[in-house]
């Protein structure tokens, strides 16, 4: 069992910056995928960012194009927790943000929300203009 929680979000004005924190149980934190997902109002959950993991250890970030040179995402796994920076931000990225894991090892398309195993409870980013 993988508990996840996030913090960080906010109300924040147009341009500004938030940094998400989700940090997460479990003993082997670096093995896992873990994405980053936003669902505005009324929408459909999104996805935004993920560090991917990959064979023999190594890993790649990846983000959505709406958010790519924005968004960076970045993971501290001696402190099991996994961040997104957040500059620039517009009023379209207000959503309520979701971290995820997946601990499942295999190759994985990392943009689909049913791959994750586990995720945190949300929190709210609001952007005003």
């Amino acid at each position: 069992q993988v508990h996840l929680v996030e913090s960080g979000g906010g109300l924040v004005q147009a341009g500004g910056s938030l940094r998400l924190s989700c940090a997460a149980s479990g003993r082997t934190f670096s093995t896992y995928t873990m994405g980053w997902f936003r669902q505005p109002p009324g929408k459909e959950q999104e996805f935004v960012a993920a560090v991917v993991q990959i064979r023999y250890g190594g890993s790649r970030t990846d983000y959505a194009d709406s958010v790519k040179g924005r968004f960076t995402v970045s993971r501290d796994n001696a402190k099991n927790t996994v961040y997104l920076q957040m500059d620039s931000l517009k009023p379209e990225d207000t959503a309520v943000y979701y971290c995820a894991a997946r601990t499942r090892s295999g190759p994985s398309n990392y943009i689909r929300p049913i791959e994750y195993d586990y995720w945190g409870q949300g929190t709210q980013v609001t952007v005003s203009s």
